[in-house]
């Protein structure tokens, strides 16, 4: 007697049941986009990094520009990144693609304030 003291039938419902899911009317739970979470790691370092180039811009009052403005290029890469990996978790199949719109939002978030303050700087 091997195993939890289950016999062929109850094992065979068992699996059925895992088959089915937990959902009404027997559709499996979706899980997250694996690039859509990507994409949300990639927004996060960069509005990261952004909010922390400001911080230190103030701080320093101006005077490390050439040290922020290179740290805020990986705002630049990690933003196209970010909209790059939440573009490739769309074509997942039978995924949440929540998490990939959040990515492509707080991404394109990211994006849109680093040309604002770069554009901005050029005036």
């Amino acid at each position: 007697m091997f195993g939890n003291g289950k016999n062929a039938e109850n094992r065979q419902r068992d699996r059925e049941r895992k088959k089915r899911g937990t959902r009404k009317y027997g559709q499996a739970k979706l899980k997250h986009s694996h690039m859509g979470i990507l994409s949300c790691w990639c927004a996060a370092g960069a509005l990261l990094i952004l909010a922390g180039c400001i911080a230190w811009a103030f701080s320093t009052r101006g005077e490390a520009a050439g040290i922020v403005g290179g740290i805020a290029v990986l705002v630049l890469i990690l933003a196209v990144l970010g909209i790059r990996a939440a573009a490739k978790g769309f074509r997942e199949r039978e995924r949440s693609y929540l998490t990939c719109r959040i990515g492509l939002l707080f991404s394109l978030l990211a994006l849109i304030l680093f040309l604002a303050i770069f554009i901005g700087g050029l005036r």
